[in-house]
């Protein structure tokens, strides 16, 4: 059975926009990890760094443990899990809601501010080498796909 022939010739699985988003994803992720583990911290473990912060700016205190989740795209437990982790070293704060008692509120420790602060210079190199200088166009096409998901 012949392949099907797509843009540049290429056929089968070479020929899928989706199989190279899929490499070019795998390869990215591969080298943030790589980059990320010399600071001590997984892929997962930076993203919730960097939502709690990023949260804690603009919404002018810390979010609750399900406002990270949400904005991190990461399941409630899983969050949970990796939030109680970070907790344990340091990095993160996890303080009791002010009417909620089965509410978590999360803030970054001075420490974990730091580290995050490390680990977003470290995010943005990589993206700049895998995307250029002037990333918006793949950025907004890579947005448009995964906002067609819902």
């Amino acid at each position: 059975m012949e392949g099907t022939r797509g843009a540049g010739g290429l056929s089968g699985p070479l020929a899928s926009p989706g199989y190279w988003l899929h490499q070019a994803a795998l390869a990215w992720k591969a080298e943030l990890d790589g980059r990320l583990r010399r600071l001590g911290l997984t892929h997962t473990q930076f993203i919730l760094l960097a939502t709690v912060g990023w949260l804690e700016t603009v919404g002018g205190g810390p979010p609750g443990q399900q406002e990270v989740a949400d904005g991190a795209g990461t399941d409630r437990q899983m969050t949970s899990r990796v939030v109680r982790t970070l907790a344990d070293h340091g990095l993160i704060a996890r303080l009791a809601h002010q009417s909620n008692a089965r509410s978590l509120r999360l803030t970054l420790t001075p420490q974990g501010r730091e580290l995050a602060r490390q680990a977003i210079v470290i995010a943005q190199d990589v993206d700049a080498r895998f995307f250029g200088a002037d990333p918006a166009g793949i950025r907004d096409s890579l947005r448009g796909i995964a906002e067609k998901r819902d």
